[in-house]
C-alpha cells in the first residue's frame, strides 16, 4: 500500500499522517507513506482543500482529518 499525505505541512496535515500512522498500526498493516508539500503536484490530484490523503493513487480524503477509527476502516477495505 502507497499512501501519501497531501499539503503544505500545515498542523491538520500532520495530525491525518500521524492518525494514518495509528489507523496502519491498529490493523497491523505497513504502508510506505510520502508527504506530497508541491502545489502542483497536489492539484493533479484534484484536491483543492487540504489536508488530503492518496491511497494507491486514489483520493480517499480531502478537506478533512478523519477519526484513527474512519482512517482505520477506509484502510481496512483496500
Amino acid at each position: 500500500m502507497i499512501i501519501k499525505i497531501l499539503g503544505p505541512g500545515c498542523r491538520n496535515c500532520h495530525t491525518l499522517e500521524e492518525r494514518t500512522r495509528q489507523a496502519l498500526s491498529r490493523l497491523g498493516r505497513d504502508a510506505e507513506i510520502s508527504v506530497v508539500t508541491d502545489y502542483a503536484e497536489i492539484a493533479r490530484y484534484g484536491v483543492m482543500r487540504t489536508p488530503g490523503l492518496v491511497v494507491d493513487e486514489d483520493v480517499v480524503v480531502a478537506g478533512k482529518v478523519p477519526t484513527v477509527g474512519d482512517l482505520a476502516e477506509l484502510l481496512s477495505a483496500r
